[in-house]
């Protein structure tokens, strides 16, 4: 999760998991407006907004801010934020996390209007008629130059139609009032109470961006729904410079308010909507809030110092609850999950700059009170608490892995395809029990796949590849995948295909995806001919990061089916020739309602849209829409043409007001104009006003296992729904068919409803929470999708069938330590966790022997979850052992465990087949390089003392046939690191060159499990076509492209078979497989659609190696080979000094054989130490050695002669 390294910006309520990170969207609420928080970037972490709700967003002239502080909800998701309006320049605050978003700043230039939009001169479409209006307008107003109105003056517009010779016009009540003495002023916080309440509040300030502080604000409130505002600074204090605007999420009577800190460090507190306040002093300076979500008057404070604050009364008082809290990485406890109401979910740094995940109660924050989750360190910043789940990240040798703890169960490791590899990840979406997870994979730059996740949010599997990500404006990560709002199950993302953007929908949660079809006419009313699947619709998928606007594309809960965005016609998404469309039954089907970009907004419960221009000009009309968007009614909504810095429509369902905010000119006061819009509604609506319609799919009646019938308000009825309108629905389950389930992990799909196990998954496999007696659920290859309701069908056929547990032997058994890292400190508690890959986990025995003469056993793993501590009383070398067994076998595992000698990478170069007491030439390949000598320990077998050199290479001998393990350990400094091989030992072999088709090269990821597993796969190909016993076959896939392998071919294990043929009962065989070789009978599938043929390449690397005395011709051709490479390398040897760029030390042995591979042979002065032969002071000083102990490891440099040599290695 090294890739994206974006920092996030101070208080942006959502980060991503470290290093790649996971991301977390948020929706909030406020003054009836959903607001939906794109995704955020950042050095790839995990995240979510722990100082939510932070400040009120900041309006500005022309722009308003880009965040809005609110309670989180889960009505919709996304990861693209909008762009409206666009009159200014965003411009980054300098200061912390509150309000964490960036101002629009007033005066700055208006930026062109994008593209060339077509034009429409269609009556009801507004494009045609406006673009008139506002350039007559525009040009009115610029000759009278407008003059603010005066304070406590308001402009009031009745209800009117105004004649002229060509048409009336339809004017809205409305009423306009101006803050004078704001003019200066370039930012704006606004409140609106809502639910019923007439309360509004705004601060507005002027912040000086070279002093990086607010120098100047004022308070206003009104109580009248905006027709008068009242200015408050005589109650705050007229020296009082505020900051920040909080809104008590549970309770928005009660106010809370920053002063800047530049002048004072304040906060004044309001429980009467603002009316009044209290005003005291802090000791500290607050960053960000986070109020409970049950308890109105418990608010946690971060400080600039990094130390969490609580207060249980409202900001009256205020203690510590502790200190180097990682930013953003704070959260209240979530009801009916966590036991105590006040409990905090903290991530801690600990002195050393590792981070804990920690719990406590605020008022019980004690050292002895505190508990932690996971046992093991993790990474900074990946601590997220979203609904019922907990997610971490813990990154060991440079590969990160994903913990998930869901309804606050013990973490499990979150488990993606196995050679998905992400190196960046971000939690999309955590509603109706499931995890949507965008994993940008290893060989992908600009796009993510999309995974979903089982109820337990452990097992993922793949939704959709290749979904276009970009970055906002605040350089965070945006991925384009939009949820439908009032339909479960309906999500729009925009797909990158052959370099192209298109735009896909899914009625099942992703499972299956199609193309949008296009509408059938244009707004002339004239045919489109577009054919799917070479033309299409395609949308923009952005939600506003302001709430001011409705964004690009917009749904909303009270309006099901309902969904506007702005796209366009065509082959690909454009971002020229664009226009806004309306879907009324879901997306199933679209009509075009504009040819340029508007916000539209939906009114009283989706039965009324209202739209405005999106142009940088002046307006001063709004069009309204009762037929979804059939036909529009222009309306006036203001006297003089007015600068539109955003709009916001109110929370309650009664009132019908619209609160317009804007100038009349860039040096003119700000500008609220209260529009009501009761007046359009002639009436209540009656029984006879509604009507039904049926979700479908393609026609398909049956969505997410149910059918659906919605009820709305008939198109073109002028009538009002009010606050007792439910929009029931009408649901009933359908039979299960193949489009209710999706593939299981492990399993792919092939076709267009069979999952078949993926090459690297063993579905026969048990969890190792199957214990011998029980019983399991065994996959069929299929899993019903979370939230589908259907019912009987193929329900049965698809689930899980339960199955005895069959009792398996340990294997897979690992021994870490708790932070991966391969070093302790003495004194000090060493943790150890042992993993199993499978077995009975309650009936295997556990013995761990730390090698230090102590040593512990264990019935079963349910004790030793949190790990197995130990202290080492001194320091050196510890090869400690994991033993487990049960009464069907048993494995182990070994840790060579450095006390006080840190380490870090290696890659262990040796061949894969050797030559029984013949030498081996063996070498270590640190990366990435460092400067320095450095000290390899090489561990041979079982032995418990290594040879120790201070060359990268040796040589060795191995005495025994079979399979031999070599694990070496570098040491530098305080890093340790360490790779460990298996070597096949044999008397004698032959190895042919095999390569591939090209398709092979995109799918490889160069790592070592994967080339395990292709080897492996190719293994079980050369058996099944050429009946070659498979003991005597093996497949090495070399490292890096393009891929290549090497096929050994080798005698048989039985001696006696072994003594009849020796050398020669391999020719047969190597002509055989050849033969099917060469007739490109060797195959195997990757993945759906991806079949791999086997070649043999001519080049030879290694030749027959015999006892015997005679050589078959081909062994003689091979022999040949051996003179000219072996002549090759003496002549590199010999003047490898004269080229510069050649860094090769070789050896030629004309006694040895040739290596399978190229490796670095030792230098006959290259020194060969063991531990013994340095545990004596008087032995160093003979070796003129000048050791300086380094608390660990010791480091020995002082001239060119110098070696460094370690002297805490004795054990």
């Amino acid at each position: 999760m090294e890739a994206a390294r974006v920092e996030r910006p101070a208080g942006w309520p959502g980060a991503p998991l470290a290093g790649t990170g996971l991301l977390l969207l948020w929706t909030w609420v406020l003054a009836g407006a959903e607001i939906t928080w794109g995704p955020t970037g950042g050095s790839g972490r995990l995240g979510a907004p722990a100082s939510g709700p932070p400040a009120l967003p900041l309006l500005s002239l022309r722009a308003v801010a880009s965040q809005w502080p609110g309670e989180p909800m889960a009505a919709r998701r996304t990861a693209a934020p909008g762009r409206w309006p666009r009159g200014g320049e965003m411009q980054a605050e300098a200061r912390g996390t509150s309000p964490p978003g960036a101002p629009w700043v007033r005066g700055a230039p208006a930026p062109a209007k994008r593209g060339g939009a077509r034009r429409s001169r269609r009556a009801q479409s507004p494009s045609a008629l406006e673009l008139g209006d506002t350039r007559a307008t525009a040009t009115a107003e610029g000759a009278k130059g407008s003059r603010p109105l005066a304070q406590g003056r308001r402009e009031e517009v009745r209800a009117t139609r105004t004649g002229g010779p060509a048409a009336e016009e339809l004017r809205l009540p409305s009423t306009s009032f101006a803050l004078t003495g704001d003019s200066a002023h370039n930012q704006a916080m606004v409140h609106w109470s809502g639910h019923n309440s007439s309360v509004i509040l705004i601060l507005t300030k002027l912040y000086d961006f070279n002093l990086g502080s607010v120098t100047e604000s004022s308070l206003w409130r009104s109580t009248d729904y905006g027709a008068t505002y009242e200015k408050l600074n005589d109650k705050v204090g007229l020296k009082t410079v505020l900051s920040y605007l909080y809104v008590n999420p549970t309770n928005k009577r009660k106010i809370m308010l920053l002063s800047d800190p530049e002048m004072e460090s304040s906060i004044l507190i309001s429980s009467d909507e603002g009316a009044t306040y209290q005003k005291y002093r802090l000791t500290f300076y607050i960053q960000s809030l986070l109020f409970h979500p049950k308890q109105e008057d418990w608010v946690l404070a971060y400080s600039l110092d990094q130390k969490l604050y609580s207060s249980m009364d409202f900001g009256r008082r205020w203690q510590v609850v502790h200190e180097r809290i990682t930013p953003h990485r704070f959260y209240w406890s979530v009801a009916g999950l966590d036991k105590e109401a006040d409990l905090v979910h903290m991530e801690v740094r600990t002195a050393d700059g590792y981070a804990h995940y920690l719990t406590c109660r605020i008022q019980e924050c004690a050292e002895t009170t505190r508990s932690g989750p996971f046992a093991r360190s993790i990474d900074i910043s990946s601590l997220v608490v979203q609904d019922e789940y907990i997610f971490i990240q813990v990154t060991t040798g440079g590969r990160a892995s994903y913990y998930v703890s869901y309804r606050r169960e013990a973490f499990a490791q979150i488990k993606l395809p196995k050679y998905s590899l992400p190196k960046d990840m971000h939690i999309i979406s955590t509603d109706e029990n499931q995890v949507f997870a965008a994993v940008q994979e290893w060989n992908q730059n600009d796009t993510y796949n999309l995974y979903i996740s089982d109820t337990r949010g452990i097992y993922f599997t793949l939704a959709m590849e290749n979904i276009k990500s970009s970055r906002g404006l605040m350089g965070n990560i945006i991925i384009e995948l939009y949820e439908v709002a009032g339909v479960k199950g309906i999500f729009l993302a925009n797909k990158k295909v052959d370099e192209q953007v298109k735009t896909y929908i899914t009625y099942n949660k992703g499972r299956d995806w199609r193309l949008l079809q296009a509408p059938d006419s244009d707004l002339r009313g004239s045919p489109v001919h577009c054919l799917l699947p070479f033309c299409s619709l395609h949308l923009h998928l952005q939600l506003s990061e302001n709430p001011y606007s409705s964004g690009r594309i917009s749904s909303k809960e009270t309006a099901p089916g309902l969904v506007v965005a702005t796209g366009n016609i065509g082959p690909e998404l454009s971002y020229t020739d664009i226009g806004v469309f309306i879907s009324s039954d879901g997306g199933n089907t679209w009509r075009q309602i504009f040819d340029e970009e508007y916000n539209v907004w939906f009114l009283d419960w989706g039965g009324a849209l209202v739209a405005m221009k999106h142009t940088p000009l002046p307006v001063r009309h709004l069009w309204v829409s009762f037929d979804e968007g059939r036909s529009w009614d222009k309306y006036g909504f203001t006297p003089l043409p007015l600068f539109v810095d955003g709009a916001l429509v109110e929370a309650g369902v009664d009132t019908h007001i619209i609160t317009v905010f804007g100038h009349f000119s860039l040096r003119s006061e700000w500008q609220l104009v209260k529009v009501d819009y009761n007046s359009i509604f002639s009436r209540r609506c009656t029984k006879e006003d509604y009507q039904t319609w049926h979700l479908l799919n393609q026609g398909e009646p049956c969505v997410m296992g149910e059918r659906k019938i919605f009820k709305k308000r008939k198109p073109g009825a002028q009538c009002a729904l009010g606050r007792d309108y439910s929009g029931s629905v009408v649901s009933e389950p359908c039979v299960c068919a193949d489009w209710d389930f999706e593939c299981d992990y492990g399993y792919e799909r092939h076709g267009e409803s069979q999952c078949v196990p993926a090459f690297w998954y063993n579905p026969a496999s048990p969890s190792k929470d199957c214990s011998l007696g029980q019983s399991y659920l065994n996959s069929t290859g299929y899993r019903r999708i979370v939230s589908n309701n259907c019912t009987d069908g193929l329900r049965d056929k698809y689930s899980a069938k339960a199955q005895l547990c069959p009792g398996k032997a340990p294997r897979g058994l690992h021994v870490v330590t708790n932070d991966g890292r391969l070093v302790a400190e003495q004194g000090h508690n060493a943790t150890f966790i042992i993993l199993m890959e499978e077995g009975d986990l309650q009936r295997t025995n556990i013995q761990l022997d730390f090698g230090d003469g102590i040593a512990v056993s264990y019935a079963n793993f349910s004790s030793i979850e949190d790990g197995i501590k130990h202290v080492y009383k001194s320091a050196g070398i510890f090869q400690v052992t994991a033993y487990a067994e049960n009464n069907l076998g048993s494995d182990s595992a070994v840790l060579f465990l450095h006390v006080v000698c840190p380490v870090e990478h290696v890659h262990l170069r040796v061949p894969f087949v050797a030559i029984r007491n013949k030498e081996v030439n063996i070498s270590a390949i640190v990366w990435p390089s460092q400067p320095g000598t450095l000290t390899y320990f090489w561990w041979f077998g079982n032995s418990t003392k290594p040879l120790i050199t201070l060359d990268s290479s040796i040589s060795f001998t191995f005495r025994a046939e079979g399979t031999n393990t070599l694990t070496v350990q570098v040491a530098a400094g305080n890093a340790l690191i360490q790779d460990t091989k298996d070597i096949a030992v044999h008397e004698y072999f032959q190895s042919q060159l095999l390569s591939f088709s090209p398709n092979l090269d995109y799918h490889n990821p160069d790592i070592p499990e994967w080339r395990l597993d292709i080897g492996s796969v190719i293994k079980r190909a050369l058996v099944k076509v050429t009946g070659v016993p498979e003991d005597q076959i093996l497949v090495a896939v070399f490292p890096g492209l393009p891929t290549s392998a090497e096929l050994f071919i080798l005698p048989p294990k039985n001696l006696t078979e072994r003594r009849k043929g020796h050398g020669g009962d391999l020719e047969q065989i190597v002509e055989t497989l050849f033969n099917a070789l060469n007739q490109n009978l060797v195959q195997f599938e990757l993945k759906p659609g991806v079949q791999v043929i086997v070649y043999v390449t001519q080049l030879t690397l290694a030749p027959l190696v015999d006892a015997s005395a005679g050589h078959s011709s081909s062994a003689v051709l091979m022999l040949l080979s051996v003179v000219f490479v072996g002549l090759a390398v003496f002549l590199i040897y010999k003047f490898k000094r004269k080229i510069p760029w050649i860094n090769i030390y070789a050896q030629v042995q004309h006694d040895k054989e040739q290596e399978m591979i190229g490796s670095v042979s030792q230098s006959e002065n290259a020194p060969k130490i063991t531990l013994s032969d340095f545990t004596e002071p008087e032995e160093l000083m003979d070796k003129e050695l000048d050791t300086r102990v380094i608390g660990g490891i010791a480091a020995i440099a002082n001239s060119e002669n110098t070696k460094e040599i370690p002297n805490c290695t004795s054990v």
